[in-house]
């Protein structure tokens, strides 16, 4: 039997930056996370903020509120949607009396879960000790609790120490043990010989699996959940007489945790070493305008912002239309335009090569094929000139 499903509550702040709409999507994100990792939400608490607050993210009406229904639902535990201080955690966990995971805590979960190899199971450990390291504090409330505060704190405080102690210790030890892995994983980079190195990029659950099963008869593990893929796969493909490697990389999501992108340095070198990026766009998403800024702004983060890149939108077959009343007064969205008038828009607005298929149905893929073998023979001629297998 596995394990029973927990009952989890959801709490956003809504700020003056952000659209009513816009958090709707948010939350529906957070909501997937929650289910991936194994949770079921049985509410959402959102509250409208300049900001998040200090001392408890919400305000003391609003957790009044949440607290209040999880003495009435039982609720397993309650899930912010953004990453909160290790003094907010305290606060809020003091307040509720419940277990409290952030945005950052839930993604490490799923993280952890979803690591297969040692490689990835390292680089997940380690993220999640430079995330606990400062929160510490926090797991000795429980033991408050149930004993009483007079007596505890000395030997919790040494305790805490030793703790912290521990956990720098396991910090350093996982680095060197990524370090040797890293340089191994290097070594086997510069001896892939002269193949154009070509790496699958973009948000989480858009297709890039799908994409590389089909390019590379491959049987990569492809999931309709959040971060299928942790680990790094390559694989030889080739079109016509055209070899090249082919990448297949983590997705990137909203908040990205910074502990993450620390721990995966060397498996976000496979694109930073990629001579060209293919981004996949899952067109059938209603934000997906804002899932391609969120990889842009992570491909620059990382150093691979400068590269040429294939603009793939994946999943036409799922794309809706709904054509607007010229009356309507609602704000036009992509929505409101036909798949036809959607890639003149894309193919005429970005400066990258810009192409629509469907990796499920197989729509288009010899025309994604032709444009690939164009763009890495391209790149093969510039950067190999003298292997001549091309001509």
């Amino acid at each position: 039997m596995g394990n029973p499903v927990e009952r989890a509550i959801l709490v956003s702040v809504i700020t003056d930056k952000i659209v009513e709409s816009t958090n709707q999507e948010y939350m529906d994100e957070l909501e997937f996370l929650a289910e991936t990792a194994g949770a079921i939400t049985i509410k959402r608490f959102t509250q409208k903020l300049p900001k998040a607050h200090n001392r408890t993210y919400v305000g003391e009406g609003k957790l009044a509120e949440i607290k209040e229904f999880i003495k009435e639902n039982e609720i397993g535990c309650v899930i912010f949607d953004d990453e909160l201080t290790p003094s907010q955690l305290r606060n809020i966990e003091k307040e509720l009396e419940q277990k409290i995971l952030d945005r950052t805590h839930l993604i490490l979960d799923i993280f952890a879960a979803r690591a297969a190899t040692a490689y990835a199971k390292t680089q997940v450990e380690l993220a999640q000790s430079r995330y606990m390291l400062p929160r510490l504090t926090r797991l000795w409330t429980h033991l408050e609790r149930q004993r009483g505060g007079i007596g505890m704190r000395g030997p919790g405080e040494t305790e805490i120490e030793t703790d912290r102690r521990i956990i720098r210790d396991k910090i350093s030890r996982l680095k060197d043990d990524l370090k040797k892995i890293d340089r191994q994983m290097s070594t086997q980079r510069s001896n892939r010989g002269s193949l154009i190195r070509v790496a699958l990029v973009g948000y989480t659950n858009v297709g890039k699996s799908t994409i590389m099963n089909l390019m590379a008869n491959s049987d990569v593990f492809a999931e309709n959940k959040l971060f299928a893929t942790l680990d790094t796969t390559v694989r030889k493909v080739v079109i016509e007489n055209l070899p090249m490697l082919l990448c297949d990389t983590v997705g990137f999501i909203r908040k990205l945790p910074h502990q993450l992108v620390e721990s995966f340095k060397s498996t976000l070198d496979e694109v930073r070493e990629a001579e060209l990026l293919i981004h996949v766009v899952d067109i059938s998403h209603p934000m997906f305008e804002h899932q391609i800024d969120v990889v842009n702004k992570t491909l620059a983060e990382i150093g691979a912002g400068d590269k040429p890149v294939i603009l793939l939108f994946n999943k036409i077959d799922a794309y809706t239309f709904d054509p607007k009343d010229e009356f309507d007064l609602a704000p036009i969205t992509p929505r409101n335009y036909s798949l036809e008038q959607m890639k003149e828009s894309w193919m005429a607005k970005s400066d990258n090569t810009s192409l629509f298929i469907s990796a499920k149905h197989r729509g288009n893929i010899e025309e994604f094929k032709a444009e690939l073998y164009k763009m890495v023979r391209a790149l093969h001629i510039q950067h190999y000139p003298h292997n001549n297998f091309l001509y």
